[in-house]
């Protein structure tokens, strides 16, 4: 699983004109999922993410993570981290999952963040979605499940 993950404030996600979630201040996780995911690989980020101390405590150094500052996620599934552009100039995307198991883990992955508290909100997996956010600091960071 890949995921990129911003710090966010006033956080939304549209479809068909309809705001399907958003937040006030936490993170926006765009998150991939490949073939050889598992529940272990959304296991792995979810805890990584929640705990990932990238928000400034009193003396402006990141110090902090999501649980500490009682944020919120704004989760959005994106199979394009998967494209492959190395050849030609159109991506291909056969790294990314079917959708069927995709999905499957995408919703597992926003269950164990759940089950560690934090309010989660979504896009709709699988539509065209507009994604608006303000990126404090700002800060955006990569993480992968097969990096650990």
């Amino acid at each position: 699983m890949k995921a990129v993950i911003q710090r966010g404030r006033n956080a939304s996600v549209t479809v068909e004109n309809k705001v399907t979630g958003e937040i006030d201040n936490g993170l926006v996780v765009l998150l991939g999922v490949t073939h050889e995911d598992t529940e272990e690989d959304a296991k792995y980020l979810a805890d990584k993410i929640v705990n990932l101390r990238i928000f400034e405590d009193e003396e402006g150094k990141m110090n902090l993570s999501l649980k500490d500052i009682g944020g919120q996620m704004l989760s959005i599934s994106q199979f394009t981290l998967y494209g492959d552009t190395r050849k030609g100039r159109r991506p291909n995307f056969m790294n990314a999952a079917k959708p069927g198991p995709a999905n499957e883990l995408y919703e597992s992955f926003n269950s164990f963040v759940k089950d560690q508290g934090i309010s989660v909100e979504t896009g709709a997996f699988g539509e065209m979605m507009d994604v608006q956010l303000t990126n404090v600091g700002p800060v955006t960071l990569i993480l992968e499940s097969k990096d650990r």
